[in-house]
């Protein structure tokens, strides 16, 4: 089990490999399609950001709402590859580390390679597993947007599998491959 705590560096990215467990803790920002097109956007005009992408980490998941007492809802993955038209903007800022569900464009998997990113897989159908290491939970952006608002989520030990390393080594066909045989 490897710990590693946001913000992140090149040098920490690039000792991760595929298939590698990470216990996750510090902060992350939610983001999902509407949250992206709107960064882009920002980016696009030259605009502030509604946070500093520099070593940070985005969350696709658009989580339901708290129950009385609870940080957040359920907070499950969103299936990344919604992003993949709207990501390389973000890396070029800086961002290090995307969690999500399912497998990346190749365009995508190049870009983690030329940015020294991440992709991490976060357990598909766990939402309510998964709201148990969020120890907080902010709207700092796009209010509007509901559930897909960008959040400022503090993490504890967020249990998260390394599916596509800065080598561009993808768990998804490597476990294809493994399964073949």
């Amino acid at each position: 089990m490897i710990k590693l705590n946001t913000p992140v560096t090149s040098e920490e990215i690039l000792k991760l490999t595929c298939g590698d467990i990470v216990n996750l803790s510090g902060i992350l920002y939610t983001a999902r399609d509407a949250a992206h097109k709107r960064i882009v956007k920002c980016i696009e005009n030259n605009e502030k950001l509604p946070f500093d992408m520099k070593g940070q980490a985005i969350y696709y998941v658009g989580p339901s709402p708290a129950r009385p007492g609870n940080v957040i809802g359920s907070a499950g993955p969103t299936t990344s590859y919604r992003m993949d038209d709207l990501t390389i903007p973000l890396l070029n800022k800086g961002l290090k580390i995307m969690i999500g569900k399912g497998k990346r464009e190749k365009k995508i998997i190049d870009a983690i390679k030329k940015y020294n990113a991440i992709y991490f897989a976060a357990i598909g159908g766990a939402g309510a597993y998964i709201s148990n290491s969020i120890k907080s939970c902010e709207i700092i952006a796009y209010e509007d947007l509901g559930a897909e608002a960008i959040r400022k989520l503090e993490v504890e030990d967020l249990r998260l599998v390394v599916a596509i390393d800065s080598y561009g080594n993808n768990i998804y066909e490597k476990a294809a491959k493994i399964y073949a045989k």
